[in-house]
């Protein structure tokens, strides 16, 4: 019969630690990270999936240069919940084909989708989803509308 000594059961415990640890950390330093994009694009599809809904105002769209010399292009908003304003921005620069910057008018009420225990991260575009409106709503216009109907107050006899 073999009997092991317990130093011997110390190291392979200690041994089996540090191949865990080096396991572990080598899996965090060689993964795929995910892109900026990337985390933008998974950030938009919460909030189109979890988010809520408030009114807001469009302030501007404007182009800012990035430090890597690409042009991003920026809407300006701000919305209101439980009695605080929030003023955000959002790059809308990923998804150009899917909006038409030149249909974008500042001034316009808008649609905001937000984080409810995070107010102050929102949205006005995502994908398959937009909270800008295109225009105000029209009414239709009547050449010649009657002032009043008043056909019912008159008697039967007229």
């Amino acid at each position: 019969m073999i009997v092991l000594n317990s130093n011997v059961w110390e190291i392979a415990g200690w041994l089996s630690g540090v191949a865990a640890v080096a396991g572990v950390s080598s899996w965090l330093a060689l993964r795929k990270r995910p892109s900026p994009e990337e985390v933008e694009r998974a950030r938009r599809l919460f909030l189109v999936q979890s988010g809520r809904l408030v009114d807001g105002m469009l302030l501007d769209i404007y182009d800012v240069a990035a430090k890597d010399g690409r042009t991003l292009t920026m809407l300006l908003f701000n919305y209101q919940i439980g009695g605080v304003n929030y003023e955000c921005s959002q790059d809308i620069t990923a998804m150009r084909g899917m909006l038409n910057v030149a249909d974008v008018r500042a001034g316009f009420p808008c649609t905001v989708r937000y984080q409810p225990g995070n107010p102050q991260n929102s949205i006005v575009v995502a994908e398959g989803w937009t909270g800008l409106r295109e225009g105000l709503p029209q009414f239709p216009e009547f050449e010649n509308p009657d002032s009043l109907d008043t056909s019912h107050l008159r008697s039967q006899n007229d």
